[in-house]
């Protein structure tokens, strides 16, 4: 892809991430999680993480959050792991996710807090190495049966990700002390947490299928986008 299309494809993205931000409802999240695994497949690791980390940081400051730097993170980190699965690089992804749970579970409350909670992360972890396998059939026309099912692994781990950075910021890196004033009190909450995040986990993959497989495919065709 031309450096010129990549900044103006950025800059379409960011603008798009920030709307989608400050026009979310609903679930504890916002709805700029649903375009994070096609920023990364897209823009790739690099420009894909600086979109969503400008379109994410224009958002809060124009309309600010007090868990702002939870998203800050988390997203960039997201479309950066997505679009290094989309490049076949499974070992700097693998790489982050099992430091962040090595930490998670090194912490106290990360062995006391329900291990149900963080099993779709674990499950993400296992898809990874698959995931980049198939993410050859993300830019080849030809073979849109395994199209869908490699979006699908990638828009997965994406949204997994996303968790995971929150909760590596939440409990091992101590910002549960800023908002939280015991543990019951932050079971609680990251119980319930945990209870939305496998309903957003179905939402983002059905989202990705049904806007993500068509985008991709049109895209393809204008011979724009390449490994």
């Amino acid at each position: 892809m031309r450096r010129s299309l990549q900044l103006s494809l950025a800059a379409v993205f960011a603008a798009l991430h920030a709307t989608l931000y400050l026009f979310s409802f609903g679930l504890w999240r916002n709805w700029g999680i649903y375009l994070e695994a096609l920023e990364g497949i897209i823009l790739g690791p690099k420009i894909g993480f600086l979109a969503a980390l400008l379109g994410g940081s224009i958002a809060r400051a124009i309309k600010p959050d007090p868990l702002w730097m939870f998203g800050i993170v988390a997203e960039p980190v997201s479309v950066l792991v997505a679009g290094l699965l989309s490049k076949a690089k499974w070992k700097p992804a693998l790489l982050v996710y099992a430091a962040m749970l090595l930490a998670y579970f090194a912490h106290p409350y990360g062995r006391a807090l329900p291990f149900w909670t963080i099993m779709d992360v674990l499950f993400a972890l296992a898809v990874i190495y698959p995931a980049a396998r198939l993410s050859k059939y993300l830019f080849k026309t030809e073979a849109k049966r395994l199209l869908p099912i490699a979006l699908a692994l990638v828009s997965f781990v994406c949204i997994a990700t996303d968790s995971l950075v929150r909760v590596f910021l939440l409990i091992p890196c101590g910002l549960y002390t800023t908002f939280f004033s015991s543990f019951e009190v932050l079971s609680a909450e990251f119980v319930g947490a945990a209870f939305y995040s496998y309903i957003e986990d179905v939402i983002v993959v059905v989202v990705s299928l049904v806007v993500g497989v068509p985008l991709l495919i049109g895209i393809l065709k204008l011979k724009v986008l390449n490994k």
